[in-house]
């Protein structure tokens, strides 16, 4: 049978409401994996976040890729090397921390080994209970940086117009140079305007030579979107908000913290 991709976001959707990956869903993996096709674990985590995930859950066999950053960055675990990157360039970390000081928001970046945050807030305290990443406080952004980040992460714990009112703000700005999308109400992703989820797997496909049609994408939030419309089996959780329901072909029955997608799965299983 040819090879299957599936990419699958991680919170709210692959793990369940403890950040792990349950035993019905891990024993679905195993014999996905082990039919011969590729898991794609697809996040807007950086790689040392998503590596971390993988490694908790025991996710250790062959197959397995990892899309971070919101696409940005697609790395191949069997290989140990990334075959993806798209970068921001210095200059637009420097504009875009100017402008969310503007709007009196918290906005913070990424190095390979660190986040990188301009204080040490209660927005990064929040961020860190589930992206465990050395800190590094530096009031000037691109000055702790040496290259170019993957992304940035604006917050706002209270006030998601706020974090509106900056997106608006800077869209003239930001056509034809980033994408702005929420990873949830309190997460506005900032990322090269030619990654995103839905371009990721176009490349995958591409790099495997699987058509579309032999893909699945399954997400929960809107930086999910455009994944879920580019596979050929495009799969929102029943926990997902109307509008990721919405661009999906399929809506799982059960939530992520009941198996859900391993279900829906299951339920396909003559797809594969």
């Amino acid at each position: 049978m040819p090879m299957k991709l599936l990419f699958t976001d991680l919170d709210g959707t692959l793990l369940n409401n403890d950040s792990e990956v349950s035993p019905y869903t891990m024993e679905f993996l195993d014999r996905f994996l082990a039919a011969g096709n590729k898991l794609i674990l697809s996040s807007g985590r950086p790689l040392d976040s998503v590596l971390e995930v993988k490694d908790h859950a025991g996710l250790n066999r062959s197959g397995i890729l990892l899309l971070c950053s919101n696409g940005t960055q697609i790395y191949d675990c069997d290989s140990g090397r990334t075959i993806l990157s798209k970068r921001l360039p210095l200059s637009y970390v420097s504009y875009l921390q100017e402008q969310a000081q503007k709007y009196g928001l918290h906005i913070h970046t990424y190095r390979e080994d660190a986040v990188v945050s301009p204080a040490e807030d209660r927005e990064i305290a929040f961020y860190r209970r589930r992206i465990h990443l050395p800190l590094i406080v530096s009031p000037d952004l691109a000055h702790a940086l040496t290259e170019g980040p993957y992304k940035m992460l604006a917050i706002s714990l209270d006030d998601s117009d706020r974090l509106e009112a900056f997106r608006l703000g800077i869209a003239d700005w930001a056509m034809g140079k980033i994408q702005t999308i929420y990873s949830n109400h309190m997460y506005l992703e900032l990322f090269d305007h030619t990654a995103g989820k839905g371009n990721a797997l176009r490349f995958v496909c591409d790099y495997f030579g699987v058509p579309l049609s032999d893909a699945y994408a399954a997400g929960d939030a809107e930086n999910d979107i455009s994944m879920i419309e580019a596979a050929g089996c495009g799969i929102a959780m029943a926990n997902a908000p109307d509008k990721v329901k919405a661009a999906a072909r399929i809506v799982t029955r059960l939530d992520n913290d009941k198996d859900g997608l391993a279900i829906c799965l299951e339920e396909l299983s003559g797809d594969f």
